[in-house]
């Protein structure tokens, strides 16, 4: 199950694929010739609500509806999937974001929907007798992950970049995919070494006990927002104006879940997920603190962006001059832009 360095830059490679093969994408949910579409189709998360579900719950996205096709574990492959018309939008790290542009797809992030605060962060823990203490530690070590080529993998080499190790060593730590659902376990039982783990699972995994963290991304960047929700060029020219009630929707619900009481906000998350009926356990919700966007109402500053295709090119996985971040996001849509500083535009 190992990973090496090259198969990860392969991994990373194939975020582009199908978005040249896709370059002039498809969007089945728009009634081309017939007005904007109304539905929007979307992948979601087991046992989570997602910020456009919440959104739809507290009726901010008004006659604009959400289609369920199904759950995700992979940001790149949610993007993908929004690249390739599957779905109307779809959410993933920036960086993983950028390399599916660097590649010719024709996506706009369009407003931040997670990151990273002292609520909100995802932590690299070991068991407490675990011998890893220092990124030295971590190489020949098996790190379980939710995906490749994303958010944790980008986390994990800015951690062993930091530590001292150089680029062939840090080939030697071994990110592997694991469920968001089985790390905990996965790590209780060693059949890993690492174990990332983020958000209710995170807390839950801590409540336990037995467990300690080796670093979060939070102490390593601070509080950032990390990830875009993104359409495509074709959607946004099709259908403006549920493109604008969507995004405005997401940025209402983001800015709700800071000024509501905790407790409101697990129940009303518990009650989506109740009523949803997807078989989901919500005793995990109780542990929900923050979706950790930076940013006033998801508005994209550029950034959160620049951060990341300075990173990739810093890899060798960009070529310089390949992604322009003017190009890459836009605040267009977001209804919150004229009350806010960060308001320019990326298109």
């Amino acid at each position: 199950m190992a990973t090496t360095a090259s198969t990860r830059r392969q991994f990373l490679s194939l975020l582009g694929l199908s978005a040249v093969a896709v370059s002039c994408g498809t969007t089945a949910g728009a009634a081309s010739g017939k007005g904007q579409t109304k539905t929007l189709r979307y992948q979601g998360w087991a046992g989570q609500v997602t910020l456009p579900e919440l959104a739809e719950d507290l009726g901010y996205l008004e006659d604009v509806k959400l289609k369920w096709v199904g759950n995700t574990i992979s940001g790149p492959q949610d993007i993908q999937s929004a690249a390739t018309g599957q779905v109307d939008f779809g959410g993933a790290f920036n960086g993983a974001v950028v390399k599916l542009a660097a590649n010719h797809a024709p996506i706009k992030a369009v407003i931040s929907y997670y990151g990273s605060d002292k609520y909100a962060y995802n932590g690299f823990y070991v068991l407490n007798d675990s011998p890893i203490r220092s990124a030295r530690d971590v190489l020949g070590k098996k790190v379980g992950m939710n995906t490749l080529g994303a958010h944790d993998e980008a986390m994990l080499d800015i951690y062993l970049q930091r530590g001292g190790l150089s680029r062939a060593e840090i080939g030697k730590a071994e990110p592997l995919v694991v469920p968001p659902v089985n790390t905990e376990q996965t790590l209780r039982q060693k059949q890993i070494d690492v174990a990332v783990l983020g958000g209710i699972l995170r807390d839950k995994a801590l409540a336990a006990g037995g467990i300690r963290p080796l670093f979060t991304d939070y102490q390593l960047l601070g509080a950032f927002s990390a990830g875009t929700y993104v359409m495509t060029d074709r959607f946004l020219k099709q259908n403006p104006d549920t493109a604008r009630t969507f995004v405005t929707a997401v940025g209402r619900a983001i800015e709700w879940s800071r000024s509501t009481p905790h407790e409101e906000v697990i129940a009303r998350m518990t009650d989506i997920v109740r009523k949803r009926g997807r078989n989901e356990e919500t005793a995990p919700l109780k542990y929900w603190r923050s979706y950790g966007v930076a940013e006033k109402a998801g508005l994209i500053t550029g950034k959160e962006l620049q951060l990341w295709i300075d990173w990739l090119t810093d890899r060798g996985d960009i070529k310089k001059g390949q992604v322009t971040l003017s190009n890459l996001y836009t605040n267009e849509f977001n209804g919150s832009q004229k009350s806010s500083s960060a308001t320019k535009s990326g298109s």
